[in-house]
């Protein structure tokens, strides 16, 4: 049976020490100048010493103008080259420094979300519309205060044009760059959450005509162009993954899903990390349940069914190897125990498994699943549901509760650089 101390080769050559990988989370911590900030360095030095086989950073937005939060780092311009850009470089060779400097190899999760950037976010102007593959604005729900909040809060979109495509396509090669230049291992592309890129794969915000649009094939070349073009100027080393959601698409549009994977497959893309959800349904922050609803309690942690139900996405993850053995793959979502990251590697769901929350009050918590002289019992951590607040629940948006979730680990990270001692959700 797979155990979570093997080591994973990448088809890049990039060896991930163990199979832990710290998923991506928002840090919020890129400052009013939307860079690495010295906050940034510090709780990416606790996470570098966590004993995590691989690290993800949060996202990093290609282009300052379109940021799915006010204090995301990004790409505040073209970059040229090192010589050229020296103390853009050295900049982020900090943060390179910080997530690797006690070994584990780091990726840079590369972003642009498109119609799901915040008004407010950005240099664009809070007036400016977002762009998107097609004009379709977000969709929270058809109540009058639900459809007055999401154009409050998101902007409708306008349709991208082929210079728009070139300049973001231009702009995820250029942050590339940057990154394998700063040292960095490699990068995720974001295609799920509802960003950029999965708008791009997915046919409900995606009803362009053009070669962008339509088929499966179609809609997978923006991603498509992006890789090859990436590839094409960064070390044969540098690793190149891809986020991919599954809770988007139904029975109907899984063949397109599967047709969607294969071409990221034969295209050579180093990893794929099963995740889902958008800011419409976001499926990422956990499975259906009231507010402050606690998780199961430690001794409802031990049959298999559990171990399980742990995986928010494992069911997909499976279909996806039934389909494409030999890509590596990462789950993300819902991972709290050793028996359950067993589980879902001992059913040949995934190479790698990928955990968030626990890690943002937790940055060791790779050391505690790695430890085979902890019990069963021992070896996790029980997250209860973050309670939301009582006015909150009179907002019809399930993305209110969601946010708050967000909003709660993102104060713990927080919590971690400023040098104080999370705390677990009651």
């Amino acid at each position: 049976m797979p155990s979570l101390n093997d080591p994973v080769k990448l088809p890049s050559g990039l060896v991930f020490p163990n199979r832990l990988v710290k998923a991506a989370m928002a840090e919020m911590l890129g400052g009013f100048w939307n860079v690495p900030t010295t906050s940034l360095l510090k709780v990416y030095e606790q996470w570098g010493k966590g004993s995590w086989g691989g690290i993800l950073t949060g996202n990093v937005q290609v282009d300052i103008n379109h940021l799915g939060t006010p204090f995301d780092p990004a790409l505040a311009g073209e970059y040229t080259d090192p010589n050229s850009n020296k103390e853009l470089v050295a900049t982020w060779k900090k943060y390179a420094d910080a997530c690797q400097e006690h070994g584990p190899p780091s990726i840079v999760q590369l972003c642009h979300p498109g119609r799901q950037s915040l008004r407010i976010a950005g240099r664009r102007g809070p007036f400016a519309s977002p762009i998107a593959p097609s004009a379709i604005p977000l969709d929270m729900g058809d109540g009058f205060l639900q459809r007055w909040m999401s154009w409050f809060a998101f902007p409708p979109p306008r349709e991208m044009t082929q210079a728009d495509i070139d300049l973001v396509t231009r702009q995820f090669v250029d942050s590339a760059r940057l990154m394998a230049d700063a040292g960095f291992s490699g990068v995720e592309l974001h295609g799920a959450h509802g960003y950029l890129i999965d708008q791009f794969l997915n046919p409900k915000s995606n009803i362009r005509t053009d070669a962008y649009g339509g088929s499966a094939a179609n809609r997978a070349k923006f991603v498509l162009d992006i890789f090859h073009a990436i590839r094409a100027v960064v070390p044969p080393t540098f690793c190149i993954g891809i986020k991919f959601n599954s809770a988007d698409y139904n029975s109907a549009s899984f063949e397109d899903t599967m047709t969607q994977i294969g071409l990221l497959a034969e295209a050579g893309i180093d990893f794929i990390e099963i995740s889902g959800g958008t800011y419409e349904d976001p499926k990422m922050i956990g499975p259906p349940g009231q507010p402050g609803q606690p998780q199961p309690q430690p001794q409802e942690q031990k049959s298999a069914r559990t171990a399980a139900r742990e995986a928010f996405f494992l069911e997909f993850a499976s279909a996806v190897r039934t389909r494409y053995p030999n890509l590596i793959l990462m789950l993300t979502g819902g991972f709290r125990t050793r028996a359950g990251a067993e589980y879902a590697l001992s059913q040949n769901a995934c190479d790698l498994i990928g955990i968030g929350r626990p890690a943002a009050v937790d940055p060791g918590f790779a050391k505690l699943l790695l430890d085979d002289s902890l019990s069963e019992d021992e070896a996790q951590l029980v997250l209860n549901r973050v309670a939301v607040p009582f006015w909150a629940k009179w907002i019809p948006l399930s993305a209110v509760g969601a946010g708050w979730e967000t909003s709660y680990y993102t104060k713990q990270i927080q919590r971690i650089a400023k040098g104080l001692r999370p705390y677990l959700p009651v």
